[in-house]
Formats: structure tokens, C-alpha cells, sequence
């Protein structure tokens, strides 16, 4: 299996593996960040990228606009998706009133184009007693129709790094409920050996997007860098418990005591493992250079065998804290 193109949605055809563009809104600021930035995106491209991921709370719309003056060199070459559901500006609420199409409005002008492919509400909050669910899914299905955007995405199940298993089953309660409302077509979602994948219905999310005839947009495969030994995997364990980073740094040791220390090694098997067992998901990674990215595209090395696969899902969801199943 190598990097053909692959449908995620409805007349949405994109290769399966993309650019997660959180960290342009973090980067060092001024010409030399952003031509950084630039230089990233356009390796990709070089590299076969063909799905960008953005938000407009990464960076407060600053990663949407380097996105779209990137758009303004290659407009043809891109498939989009951004977020909405942080920002209120002086709304009571991000999803109140019209506020939902305000954003869109200005991701439309950051990004440099009239279309986005995938429209992701980030949050479940939607206000007290859901007052503004019902409203906001019939706003995401007349913007589809009105072709603003090519799909309605929906965040997956959500809880911090390190929580436990109380809060997961809550997380997902909620998210099939919202589910239900909304009726998305794509669903966006992190997914690395740090989370436990989330189980909906009695089968994990992979195998429940795929009954539902759902595309997958998979995000954070490498934990913020973690199994790369970037600088964003050590961010994600200063923000955890005690408990939970030393947990973390047992399991990233025992991942490497089993598949080796080679460079490369670890990200091959993770990227390589959502490629080939979410056979409808898109797998988008983080990055901050124009050589991460071509190491990301590069160090893939050919698919996983059978005994591979097997052997990084079972470690890995013996890793877990609460044990649940790793892809199927």
C-alpha cells in the first residue's frame, strides 16, 4: 500500500497522508518564521501532499493565512480543512447566532479561496441544555449545500492526555450523541500510542466511522513528536500529571527496546500503521521544518507485513493505561 489517492469524503479524493498545521500558528513570528513555514508547505507539496489541516484558532488565524499564501502559489494543488467552535470573539458563545458563519467568512479570506473541503466543529460544547446543537448541524448542512464547504466534519471523542477511564467513556457518550445530531461525513480525531482509541458502541472509532460510512481524518500519529524525538513530544510531558509522564516515558522506552532505536524507526511504524489499518482515514502529521517534512514523506519505507502490524498494534495496546484495543 503506497500513497495513492484515497476518498474521504463525497467527491474528496486526497492522498493519505497530509500536513497538520497547529504549529505555524506557534511559530517564531516575523519574515524568517514565516518563510520557514513556507518552506514547509512547499516541501510538502513536493513530497505528494495533497490535504492541508488547519484551524482558526491555531494561532488565532495566523496558520489559516500562511496556508492561503501558499494557496496563492499552487491554488489547484491543496485540499482544505479548518475548524471552528474556540473562537468567540464578542458572541456569548463560538457557536451563537451567526457566528458560525462569521468565521467562516474569515477562514474563507485567510485561506485565499472560496471553498473549504472539510468544515470541522472542534468543541462539543454547545452551550447550556445543547441550545445551540439543533442550530449549528442545519447551519453545517445548508453550508455544504450552498457548496461553501465540501463536507461537515465533527471532532472525535475528547479527553486529555492522561485521563482516565471514567472520563474516555464520558467523552465518547458524548461524541455519539453529537454524532447523531450533526450527521457529519468526516470525522477528525487524534490518534497515537499515547491514547487509548475510543471505543463507541462496542467497536472502536475506526470500525465505527466505517459502518456509518464516515471518512477519518487522523491527527498527532507521532504524539506531538514524541516517537520523532521533536521538541513538541517533550511539551506533551511537561503538560502531564507526574504519574502520567513517567508512565509515558516507560512506554516510548519499552517501544523502543521492541522496535529499535534506528532513526526514523518508530515514525516509520506509526505512520505506516494508521496508513494501512484505516483504510478511509486521511493521517495528517505535525511538523515545524521544510526537512521534517521530508523525512516524514521519505522514511516511510515500504508497507508493514502482517507480523509488523500485529506486533506494533499488540504493543501498543498493551501500553495503554486502560487497556483498550489498538486499531483493527
Amino acid at each position: 500500500m503506497g500513497l495513492e489517492p484515497r476518498q474521504l469524503a463525497r467527491g474528496l479524493w486526497t492522498r493519505p497522508l497530509g500536513l497538520h498545521c497547529a504549529r505555524l500558528g506557534d511559530a517564531v513570528t516575523g519574515r524568517d518564521g514565516d518563510a520557514r513555514s513556507l518552506a514547509a508547505l512547499r516541501q510538502g507539496i513536493e513530497c505528494g501532499a495533497t490535504l492541508v489541516d488547519t484551524a482558526d484558532s491555531y494561532g488565532h488565524g495566523r496558520s489559516e493565512r500562511l496556508v492561503g499564501r501558499l494557496l496563492r502559489e499552487f491554488p489547484e494543488a491543496l485540499h482544505l480543512v479548518s475548524k471552528v467552535g474556540h473562537l468567540r470573539g464578542s458572541a456569548p458563545h463560538p457557536y451563537a447566532g451567526k457566528r458560525i458563519q462569521h468565521q467562516l467568512e474569515q477562514t474563507l479570506d485567510n485561506l485565499y479561496t472560496a471553498h473549504v473541503d472539510v468544515y470541522v466543529l472542534d468543541s462539543h460544547d454547545f452551550g447550556p441544555q445543547d441550545r445551540y446543537l439543533d442550530i449549528v448541524a442545519e447551519q453545517m448542512t445548508t453550508l455544504r449545500e450552498l457548496e461553501y464547504i465540501g463536507a461537515v466534519g465533527l471532532r472525535g471523542p475528547h479527553a486529555p492526555y492522561g485521563a482516565g477511564p471514567a472520563e474516555r467513556r464520558a467523552a465518547a457518550d458524548r461524541f455519539v450523541s453529537v454524532f447523531a445530531a450533526v450527521r457529519p461525513d468526516v470525522i477528525w480525531t487524534r490518534c497515537n500510542m499515547m491514547l487509548p482509541m475510543a471505543q463507541l458502541e462496542g467497536e472502536d472509532l475506526v470500525a465505527f466511522t466505517r459502518r456509518n460510512g464516515v471518512g477519518l481524518v487522523l491527527a498527532s500519529p507521532l504524539a506531538h513528536g514524541l516517537l520523532a524525538g521533536g521538541p513538541g513530544g517533550d511539551r506533551l510531558l511537561s503538560d502531564l500529571p507526574t504519574s502520567a509522564r513517567d508512565a509515558a516515558c516507560d512506554r516510548l522506552a519499552a517501544l523502543h527496546d521492541r522496535f529499535g532505536d534506528a532513526p526514523g524507526g518508530l515514525l516509520r511504524m506509526a505512520l505506516r500503521w494508521c496508513l494501512q489499518r484505516a483504510p478511509h482515514a486521511v493521517t495528517v502529521v505535525g511538523f515545524s521544518t521544510a526537512q521534517q517534512v521530508k523525512e516524514m514523506f521519505t522514511d516511510l519505507g515500504p508497507p508493514l507485513g502482517e507480523g509488523e502490524l500485529r506486533a506494533w498494534e499488540e504493543y501498543c495496546g498493551t501500553l495503554r493505561s486502560d487497556g483498550s484495543p489498538a486499531l483493527r
